[in-house]
């Protein structure tokens, strides 16, 4: 049996069948809502019901607490209609018409940037095409039927070649073989373009770019995408990291700071070691300390579940930052890589 779903303020419809949850309806039919790990647990999705009932289905409860709930808050994710449902969302669009393709592509570099991070460099074949939006992100398909996400490092202008950051997980299946037996020109499958994290490149608004650990590797495509694009839009990177070794790439977005005067860069570390001389702490309270009033922005967050969560409630609650001026995605062992 199938529901009717409805999208408030746009008012765009769409149908969802009994055994699907809202988000995979709302994808399949070409509606674009924010998303990110798809397992309950980053909060990306997060709506609210104005009307009907739904199946909350398997979230997890530091992403969905019962308050929330009493209020009429669903993660998008995971809940499944059991009648015609209203939702408040104010970030819903239609798609685009990106293809999600499945292509093979070959190891065509590989780098070991910090101890526990490797980017690795994926060629593509030569008779395809692969377009994606500057944040997004594919899965890896492994052998044995399982997928690893990882978030695209590289701006949609470059052609041919796809950028991946990976951080070792310790006891890791998939970066245990990145690590320890993958070579240059191994072969690989990916399934992509996915994700509701890209840049909203329809508004001007001034930009926080929030980072934490490999949670760069998104930021760093927005902002090359943005400077091809000629793009004078105020960015302001935050990247949070435990120690200086950690930031493993901190000389190109210091290079971006010095190159182009609307792009500026704040690394923040939790555990710094004796000799450093910048900003130290949780790195989204940098950014509240450095803007109290977010009003007037966009913040785009990528990194650990923790932080997003911890990002969005501060900065809506004392930054004043609108919910639907916050877009994230969170790296979670299930859906982000392990």
């Amino acid at each position: 049996m199938s529901h009717q779903i409805t999208l408030k303020p746009s008012g765009a419809t769409y149908t969802a069948e009994a055994d699907e949850t809202l988000l995979d309806a709302a994808l399949r039919q070409g509606i674009t809502l924010p998303y990110g790990c798809k397992t309950g647990a980053c909060c990306a999705c997060k709506a609210s019901i104005l009307s009907g009932e739904v199946d909350f289905g398997a979230y997890q409860p530091h992403a969905l607490n019962e308050a929330e709930i009493a209020a009429g808050k669903v993660l998008l994710c995971c809940a499944k209609a059991k009648s015609d449902v209203s939702i408040e969302n104010r970030q819903a669009s239609r798609a685009a018409e990106i293809p999600v393709k499945l292509m093979p592509a070959r190891v065509e570099a590989m780098e070991k940037c910090a101890p526990d991070v490797i980017t690795l460099n994926l060629r593509l074949p030569a008779s395809e095409t692969f377009t994606f939006r500057a944040g997004q992100y594919i899965d890896i398909l492994l052998a044995d039927g399982q997928r690893r996400s990882y978030s695209l490092a590289n701006a949609p202008e470059q052609t041919g070649s796809l950028e991946l950051h990976i951080r070792r997980v310790p006891n890791g299946h998939f970066t245990g073989q990145v690590f320890e037996q993958m070579k240059v020109k191994d072969i690989l499958r990916f399934e992509g373009p996915r994700g509701g994290f890209y840049l909203r490149e329809d508004r001007d608004k001034p930009v926080i770019l929030l980072a934490s650990g490999t949670g760069f590797a998104p930021v760093k495509s927005i902002v090359e995408h943005a400077i091809a694009q000629n793009s004078h839009r105020p960015l302001h990177i935050y990247w949070g990291c435990r120690k200086e070794i950690d930031l493993y790439l901190a000389a190109l977005p210091a290079a971006w700071a010095a190159e182009h005067a609307h792009i500026r860069y704040t690394p923040v570390l939790s555990e710094p070691e004796s000799g450093w001389q910048g900003r130290t702490g949780f790195v989204h309270q940098a950014v509240l300390a450095d803007y109290p009033d977010l009003s007037a922005h966009e913040v785009y967050a990528c990194g650990a579940p923790a932080m997003i969560n911890a990002a969005r409630k501060d900065f809506e609650s004392v930054g004043k930052l609108p919910e639907e001026a916050f877009f994230s995605d969170a790296f979670t062992f299930a859906a982000k890589g392990k």
